[in-house]
């Protein structure tokens, strides 16, 4: 397999995987905000009458953002990237404060946080998703920095070309 297929389908790969965590983790919180609210309460972060517009309005974020990141819609990385920072900086901060309370990552009473102790396995979690998001970038970067490169190198030889007619 040629190296560019395999970054082709390990970029596909990834959006389908980060789409897909985003999309279950919203439907997930969905199913039932008002325990959702608790969990956002338990974090001490916002009043209540945010948390319970966040309870909604968090999950259909994240649906939308895996949606567009799925089908590669423009801006849906920059999306999936800022909601990553802020879940990251947010289990950072019930990580030194020592809370032990369900992550609510994907959905109240998420199975996974009750097993195995919740903010640290979330946030390894995120800090995984965030290499998968740092590879995408790299990828696009890597892509338009060789397309820039092979128009330049094709429009340079149409001018030398031209030069050489005259």
């Amino acid at each position: 397999m040629k190296k560019e297929t395999l970054l082709i389908w390990t970029e596909r790969l990834i959006r389908l995987i980060l789409g897909s965590l985003f999309i279950v983790a919203g439907v997930m919180k969905l199913r039932d905000p008002k325990a959702f609210t608790v969990v956002i309460d338990a974090f001490g972060l916002v009043p209540g009458s945010v948390s319970e517009n966040l309870a909604i309005g968090l999950p259909i974020l994240e649906i939308l953002a895996g949606l567009c990141l799925f089908f590669d819609f423009p801006m849906s990385l920059h999306t999936v990237t800022g909601l990553l920072i802020i879940f990251i900086a947010i289990l950072l901060y019930g990580i030194h404060l020592g809370l032990d309370i369900d992550c609510g990552c994907y959905g109240p009473e998420d199975v996974e946080s009750r097993a195995f102790g919740g903010l640290r396995l979330a946030l390894y979690r995120d800090l995984a998703m965030s290499a998968g998001v740092l590879f995408l970038y790299a990828r696009r970067a890597y892509t338009t920095l060789f397309n820039k490169t092979i128009f330049n190198l094709e429009s340079h030889k149409e001018l030398l070309c031209e030069q050489k007619e005259t």
